[in-house]
């Protein structure tokens, strides 16, 4: 059996996007909401690291070192998480500190996080840097991987796939942000385990598609060996579609606003400026492009983030938009 600390607050509800499917005069939508989760503000990586904090637990860990862009989720999470189980917690952040510090970096700086600050390109170096100075000093360092996505994260995301299922809800889709890949893993594994008949698509925030489908297949692959139900999933498999990525990573334009402000004013429901709004956008454009049939029903997987929402330059451009 693999270790699990149980942290996140399971299951989370499936809930009818009623006003949102008459706004959009297209299929049914439902959103899975996984903002819910619990911690610091809910989000999909407390899934992932229910696994690899048991992990780096069992490895005698005391200090917890991961990466990520200066808004970041998962490294919030992982804050609050480290705070909770009594860790040490350094995040290797891409970007620059501000004297008005907000959003997701305000939270970091609540739970006792050590900030070291670097270029998205020199990122990946800075975290082993790092984490060599703390094993040298005897800190006992974990490092985690950008999202958590590793195929013992992955797991999590089976798991909760087999959640959806146990809750009665039926679908044709499932449409979920995917950048590093973990969520989107578990997700394709789960359904390639269960059998289910319908898609998974994931809506790339940052990678060409290809790139994004190895990932994935790599990652649900080597998850299924650790599952003990090995099989391979090939990228021909994994459903992605890059055509929504706009300025960039972390980059706002008008899809994600219009997205953000959709959701927002008919169903009463935040998204991020990165990932849920961009992957929303891209639904919402999907829709109108009568990509899906009218018949099909929709699920639309809430990772979390809202804390996003409050941070510069993002709260300006929303507020400044109508």
């Amino acid at each position: 059996m693999i270790p699990r600390i149980l942290l996140a607050h399971l299951p989370t509800a499936v809930e009818a996007l009623s006003r949102l499917t008459t706004a959009l005069g297209g299929p049914r939508l439902f959103v899975k909401r996984d903002d819910q989760t619990g911690v610091a503000f809910g989000g999909n990586k407390a899934r992932k690291l229910e696994y690899v904090l048991a992990e780096a637990q069992a490895g005698g860990a005391r200090t917890l070192i991961t990466v990520g862009g200066i808004q970041s989720n998962h490294c919030r999470q992982t804050a609050a998480l480290a705070a909770r189980l009594g860790m040490r917690c350094i995040l290797v952040l891409s970007g620059e500190p501000s004297d008005n510090p907000n959003g997701n970096v305000l939270l970091d700086n609540l739970f006792g996080a050590e900030l070291v600050w670097t270029t998205r390109a020199e990122r990946e170096r800075v975290a082993k840097y790092t984490f060599d100075v703390a094993w040298e000093k005897g800190n006992r360092p974990f490092l985690i991987p950008l999202g958590a996505s590793t195929p013992t994260g992955a797991i999590g995301y089976v798991n909760a796939f087999e959640e959806f299922i146990a809750q009665q809800v039926s679908v044709d889709w499932i449409i979920v942000p995917s950048s590093s890949a973990g969520t989107q893993a578990g997700l394709a594994l789960g359904a390639k385990l269960a059998g289910w008949g319908g898609k998974v698509l994931g809506i790339s925030i940052d990678h060409p598609a290809a790139e994004l489908q190895a990932d994935v297949a790599r990652l649900a692959s080597e998850a299924s060996e650790r599952l003990g139900k090995p099989i391979q999933l090939t990228p021909e498999e994994v459903l992605v579609n890059d055509q929504y990525l706009g300025g960039g990573y972390a980059v706002m334009g008008e899809p994600e606003i219009e997205a953000i402000k959709l959701f927002a004013r008919t169903e009463g429901l935040l998204l991020d400026p990165v990932y849920t709004g961009r992957a929303a956008a891209g639904m919402i454009d999907l829709i109108r492009k009568n990509y899906f049939k009218p018949t099909d029903r929709l699920l639309f997987w809430h990772t979390g983030g809202a804390p996003a929402l409050f941070a510069e330059p993002y709260a300006r451009m929303l507020y400044n938009s109508d």
